[in-house]
């Protein structure tokens, strides 16, 4: 069952104060294990546990008219034997125990879905809200 995209509370605040620039901080995706228990308390990537193959940065980030879109994201070759269910969102820092967790995405076509050792690529949204909305 899904619960819905949404900005985890943490994340949410450092971007309202302006903690985290979307345009020019490093923003990166990671997939989501099945095992994985949305909160709202989680603030840093090591909250999720072991994620799926090894997030990726977002290139050619767009921040327009209230929305981020960037390019669609190639995971590359994912090992089989793993149920994705969700991406989220995070400030990459280069380390896990800092990088602030920003957006949690259960709601994309195709999710969930088990890992075959083949490629995952992400294919952002084209309709108004792109990656996420403020309006």
């Amino acid at each position: 069952p899904s619960m819905a995209n949404k900005f985890y509370p943490k994340g949410a605040e450092k971007v309202l104060n302006a903690a985290i620039n979307f345009s020019t901080a490093n923003i990166s995706v990671a997939l989501v294990a099945n095992a994985y228990t949305y909160s709202d308390a989680h603030e840093y990537l090591s909250d999720l546990g072991a994620t799926v193959g090894t997030a990726q940065p977002l290139a050619s980030k767009v921040t327009t008219g209230g929305v981020f879109d960037a390019d669609d994201v190639a995971f590359g070759a994912v090992a089989p034997g793993s149920t994705v269910k969700a991406l989220a969102i995070f400030r990459d820092t280069g380390n896990a125990t800092t990088s602030p967790l920003l957006c949690y995405l259960d709601e994309v076509t195709g999710f969930p879905f088990a890992t075959n050792g083949g490629d995952v690529t992400i294919p952002w949204s084209n309709s108004a809200a792109k990656i996420l909305s403020l309006v």
